[in-house]
């Protein structure tokens, strides 16, 4: 049962963000700093197509794609994430969802001949810099290129 009124309780789920969230600041700082440039890909049209996904970041000129994901919602089975206690097939349900939609966007990338890179919230969160810099370099990116 939950002790929230569901107003309350819509108005402290309205406030968690989609985009632009810590872990992908750290990530865009942490490219761009290793001299990576690349596009928000929020709605980035390139080559006269919209991309599939609303991809986190755009490489065009290597044709990459990443995907900053966070572990909840796209069920990374990693030991920091439960599922709620309430409400469980909701959940199950609302991320199975967002699995599917993964992989066809994925399907998707790779019939148009990109490289789809998918940076996982607990692999970036708690890092230091020396850390973060080996993260993005197992990435495939290396001092300006992405491999």
């Amino acid at each position: 049962m939950d002790f929230i009124s569901p107003e309350r309780r819509s108005a402290l789920m309205s406030r968690i963000k989609f985009m632009d969230t810590q872990i992908e600041h750290q990530v865009r700082r942490g490219l761009f700093a290793m001299g990576l440039r690349f596009r928000q890909g929020e709605n980035c049209g390139l080559n006269g197509y919209k991309l599939p996904g609303r991809p986190d970041l755009v490489f065009p000129k290597f044709r990459v794609a990443v995907f900053v994901h966070g572990c909840f919602w796209h069920r990374h089975f990693c030991r920091t994430i439960r599922l709620p206690k309430t409400r469980t097939e909701f959940w199950e349900a609302n991320i199975k969802t967002n699995r599917e939609r993964d992989s066809r966007v994925v399907s998707e990338f790779q019939e148009l001949g990109w490289v789809v890179e998918k940076v996982w919230e607990c692999q970036f969160r708690g890092v230091s810099p020396v850390s973060l810099e080996f993260l993005l370099r197992s990435l495939g990116c290396n001092s300006g290129q992405v491999i």
